[in-house]
């Protein structure tokens, strides 16, 4: 087997948090190179491994070949995780790992449109079916993509940006996109970071619904995990990161509390042992400077039934 193309984020925090021994069965949500599975199979366990994008799929096959059936490759959203395991017979599991956002290889490939650092089709689709994203940049009125660079991308100039891409239509390459978006906001090639970032960002949540998908596949390794079971998410910007923060933060409480409310018991708590922000040290940003924005929390299953089960 050949090295992974790219640099597992944070991989020897996740094995500390998982502890991976021979026997048990770990689901990868997020499979792109193989980097965590391949870490996971090697300690010992069994792994399903979940990715929507084909090209990692069909990637990943000489992986499964060579594990001699302790991989299982899932061409599935990791929201599915629960529906396809059941289907298999696999109630539950004993960690679940997730590594959200958009790939390394994804990035490095002009033709999926997901950087500008490649002139490509202005596509951005993991799952390389449904609308593109110059199916929406290019239909949606200036309001709804104002919206979009607003909510995804933080982007305090949305408005100017949204009316500068309407002006501008039809956009076909990430080029085009980008060009709009430096026009719009004045870039410099000496400034720190390129505007259209914040509006690559945006659109490429938008088109992949993975604010949507991170919060039904948080759910779903809920309702899979075992007593004691770890769930591991690493993301990469704050708008993940605040919805992993406050999944596993309910998760984790006893009472119910308001400020306009007395303090109620509230159902048992589903997390223990929560973790505090784990960012990657000196040494693996020297190692990967694209680890520099991932953040990793964890927590431990308890007994307690599955929120959406109670």
């Amino acid at each position: 087997m050949t090295a992974a193309p790219h640099i597992p984020v944070l991989l020897d925090e996740v094995l500390e948090a998982l502890r991976p021994v021979p026997g048990m069965t770990i689901v990868d949500a997020t499979f792109g190179a193989g980097g965590y599975t391949r870490a996971l199979l090697e300690a010992g366990a069994n792994v399903h491994a979940f990715d929507r994008d084909p090209d990692a799929i069909a990637a990943g096959q000489a992986m499964v070949d060579h594990y001699q059936g302790r991989l299982a490759l899932h061409p599935a959203r990791f929201s599915a995780m629960r529906a396809e395991l059941a289907a298999l017979g696999v109630p539950q599991v004993d960690a679940v790992v997730m590594d959200i956002g958009v790939s390394s290889m994804q990035l490095d490939q002009g033709e999926r449109g997901f950087a500008f650092m490649h002139d490509g089709p202005l596509d951005m689709r993991m799952s390389q079916d449904g609308e593109s994203a110059a199916d929406f940049l290019n239909t949606a009125d200036e309001e709804a993509i104002a919206n979009v660079l607003y909510r995804y991308g933080e982007e305090r100039q949305s408005r100017r940006v949204a009316r500068a891409i309407v002006a501008a239509r039809p956009l076909s390459t990430t080029g085009d996109l980008a060009r709009v978006v430096r026009r719009a906001l004045g870039y410099k090639p000496h400034d720190k970071k390129d505007p259209a970032t914040r509006t690559f960002q945006a659109v490429r949540i938008h088109v992949n619904d993975e604010l949507g998908e991170l919060e039904a596949g948080l759910a779903a390794a809920e309702a899979l995990l075992t007593e004691g079971g770890v769930l591991a998410v690493v993301s990469f910007h704050s708008l993940e990161d605040r919805i992993v923060k406050q999944f596993l933060r309910e998760g984790s409480q006893r009472t119910a509390t308001s400020r306009y409310l007395p303090e109620t018991a509230g159902p048992e708590p589903v997390f223990t042992a929560v973790s505090k922000a784990i960012r990657p040290s000196e040494a693996e940003l020297a190692r990967n400077p694209r680890a520099r924005s991932s953040t990793l929390r964890f927590a431990r299953r308890t007994a307690a039934p599955a929120r959406e089960a109670a």
